[in-house]
């Protein structure tokens, strides 16, 4: 827990933007702007939040906060997502650890220029590690934000492809027995693999009826499942969700 806060010279448990970014999967920027939104609402802003710098890996100086545990405590106070609950005990466990360290004197501040610079250089490498992350994540991103966008919908064909794209190894076969197995799909009767009610109440399927004539003269109407913009994302989540919880 001590990676996340770091005892100051005046004996202060303390953490940054940079680690808060990091900790709680948010761009860096967006932490720094919603610290500069507190300042005209906060009276004892410069008591909690000290403005700073550190160097990038080109050298310049760029902006960040270091901050107290009222900080902290401020500025998270409205952070949501997945994990953020266990993120915000983490850090009060950490602060709690400091600050039990600093009244037992257990650990000794960073007083010179060495320790200085090892600072700096974890938060630089923690940055890269997260722009590194950012990169990765980049095609999963990009194709939720267009298929958010469009309103084409597709066979579970090649829904079953696109989540192979997303690192899940599944066949159209395997796909529509678990869309079966969970519900999504009816198992039985006229209207084996058709979206259940709860499918199309969530909005994740589309039905397309084609009128076919036979060569006898009788017509038949054929309908196809295709799986909304919404079911994709829908679907590839769960699955990525999945596959990260084992």
């Amino acid at each position: 827990m001590n990676d996340l806060v770091y005892k100051s010279n005046d004996n202060q448990a303390l953490t940054n933007s940079l680690l808060v970014a990091e900790k709680f999967g948010k761009e860096h920027r967006n932490v720094i702007r919603d610290v500069d939104n507190l300042k005209k609402d906060v009276l004892n802003f410069e008591q909690m939040f000290i403005d700073s710098t550190y160097s990038d890996s080109y050298g310049r100086d760029q902006r960040m906060y270091i901050m107290n545990r009222d900080g902290f405590t401020l500025l998270v106070m409205g952070f949501t997502g997945k994990n953020a609950l266990q993120f915000k005990l983490d850090y009060i466990n950490a602060f709690n650890q400091m600050e039990q360290a600093i009244r037992t004197n257990q650990i000794s501040a960073p007083t010179n220029l060495k320790d200085a610079l090892r600072l700096a250089l974890q938060l630089e490498e923690r940055k890269e590690l997260l722009e590194q992350k950012q990169i990765e994540d980049a095609p999963k991103v990009l194709f939720a934000e267009a298929v958010s966008t469009s309103k084409r919908s597709c066979l579970v064909s090649e829904l079953a492809k696109i989540i192979q794209q997303n690192g899940i190894k599944i066949g159209q076969n395997r796909l529509f027995k678990w869309m079966r197995a969970k519900g999504y799909l009816c198992s039985k009767g006229e209207l084996y693999n058709q979206p259940t009610q709860k499918a199309m109440e969530l909005g994740l399927f589309d039905i397309k009826k084609t009128t076919i004539i036979k060569p006898d003269g009788t017509v038949m109407i054929s309908t196809t499942s295709k799986v909304t913009g919404k079911g994709q994302i829908y679907f590839i989540n769960k699955f990525i969700g999945e596959n990260n919880n084992g």
